[in-house]
């Protein structure tokens, strides 16, 4: 059974605020934010020139960024602004060559504890129903 995804408890002005505040990181790589809940993700990697590797595909460490940032937002859905909630483990997975479009990760909590967070990633290029890359993270959140 899906759990329910409640309203984000970070609104799109914090999180536009956080964007700019992360600077070249996530600048360099466009992110928008498609869709924020408590505890859900729905992020989109703009396809560009500069995110290709040889052979014309996607590189993989945009895949991670984009599975790395999409946790962070539907885990500050789930908590609120805590800046300071880290990456402590991810794991990916790569499918398949994605499509010359768009890529969007639909990130997910599937478990949230008081100090730890784990999520499951999903990454499609836009329009297509096969994944092209999976990922797990668990983020480490930080005491109150």
């Amino acid at each position: 059974m899906e759990p329910a995804f409640g309203p984000s408890k970070v609104s799109a002005a914090e999180l536009t605020q956080l964007m700019t505040d992360f600077g070249p990181f996530v600048q360099a790589y466009g992110f928008t934010n498609d869709q924020v809940l408590a505890g859900r993700a729905v992020v989109r990697l703009p396809y560009a020139a500069h995110h290709l590797r040889p052979g014309g595909t996607i590189a993989g460490p945009a895949m991670m960024a984009l599975a790395d940032y999409s946790m962070y937002v539907a885990l500050l859905g789930a908590i609120g602004m805590t800046p300071l909630a880290v990456t402590t483990s991810l794991n990916i997975n790569f499918l398949q060559k994605p499509s010359d479009t768009d890529l969007i990760c639909d990130a997910r909590l599937i478990k949230l504890g008081r100090r730890l967070a784990v999520g499951d990633m999903a990454i499609r290029a836009e329009g297509d129903a096969d994944l092209c890359a999976h990922a797990t993270a668990t983020y480490s959140i930080p005491p109150r």
